[in-house]
């Protein structure tokens, strides 16, 4: 049986840079027009079952009754026997087990936030991630109908498609005091921070390095700060690293949707893919992942981020379609 899964967050972009920025908002209601579109282009290209992570808004009932009640529903939609956190710990655990129930890819709508929390738990299995958070880097604002299409090819016996069309993306481990903690897909951000508090980092004084697996001038963030003194590419096989202080130069980027400041950037240093960068603090703080403060430190701890190769198996979408064409993947054969 074809079979997909979806993590659809309902708390994606509503985070405090919602109310300090003019980020664009994708209500739950939206979500729900979103993966219904979805499962409607899967459903035409042979996907036969949809598993979905269960949600205190109840996306996946919705669209199901949506469905249903207008009769374009022919595959089946399982919603996952899985206790609520309301936290990430729901998308890692949905992601978990669509891999044990066999999917051929998941999708993700959520942030950086949210398709961190599934990369943990992903494996090996086609992933697709469908921005619907605040300043993404990591997911891509794609048209739903695309995204059905794209996860049905991958989840056929369309041969070589995986090969063709995916890329394992970079990560970076992070190792404290030698043990392994966490992961982040795009940037680490350590700050003076004492608090949790709003989980995203928005204090920019606050900030004292930042560590990236891609850059670029042309996103939102803190990867983007390291963009407008360096670009680098998901291809390429090194990060960057960055101090920022008083004493650097000063550079105008975009730190929040219709935001630009200027942030003084010491030189950047590169550390290539399988090489440990290590950090010894000299103060009590707290070190963001993908956006969001999730790790404490003290005065004495040890880091090592470590960039690797074993981050989600990356689905190009265009890639997908394009050698579906191809191989004859949309032909319909006629009597």
């Amino acid at each position: 049986m074809k079979a997909i899964g979806i993590v659809a967050n309902p708390a994606s972009g509503k985070d405090i840079r919602r109310l300090v920025s003019h980020a664009t908002v994708v209500d739950n209601h939206e979500k729900i027009n979103i993966v219904e579109r979805i499962i409607l282009a899967a459903q035409s290209l042979g996907v036969q079952k949809v598993y979905m992570m269960p949600d205190t808004y109840q996306i996946g009932r919705k669209v199901e009754d949506n469905l249903k009640t207008s009769k374009e529903l022919e595959l089946t939609i399982e919603i996952l026997d899985m206790r609520l956190t309301g936290s990430y710990q729901d998308s890692a655990e949905a992601a978990r087990l669509m891999v044990l129930l066999g999917v051929g890819c998941v999708i993700v709508m959520g942030g950086d936030g949210t398709c961190r929390a599934v990369a943990k738990c992903i494996e090996d299995i086609p992933f697709i991630g469908l921005s619907t958070g605040t300043n993404n880097v990591y997911p891509q604002m794609i048209e739903g109908t695309v995204v059905g299409m794209a996860a049905a090819i991958m989840a056929s016996d369309l041969k070589e498609v995986r090969k063709v069309a995916c890329t394992k993306d970079k990560r970076i481990e992070i190792y404290k005091n030698g043990e392994f903690i966490d992961i982040a897909l795009v940037d680490v951000v350590i700050s003076t921070s004492l608090y949790v508090g709003a989980k995203a980092i928005w204090h920019f004084d606050e900030i004292m390095k930042v560590l990236v697996t891609r850059a670029n001038p042309a996103s939102i963030g803190f990867s983007a700060i390291v963009g407008c003194l360096t670009r680098v590419t998901p291809e390429d096989d090194f990060g960057i690293a960055i101090d920022l202080n008083e004493a650097g130069r000063g550079y105008m980027c975009p730190i929040a949707a219709g935001i630009l400041k200027e942030i003084r950037i010491d030189a950047p240093c590169r550390f290539d893919v399988g090489e440990r960068y290590s950090y010894e603090p000299v103060q009590r703080g707290m070190i963001a992942l993908d956006g969001e403060r999730e790790i404490k430190f003290n005065k004495g701890d040890v880091f090592e981020f470590k960039l690797t190769r074993q981050g989600p198996m990356h689905v190009n979408v265009q890639k997908a379609i394009t050698y579906a064409q191809d191989k004859g993947f949309f032909k319909i054969e006629t009597r």
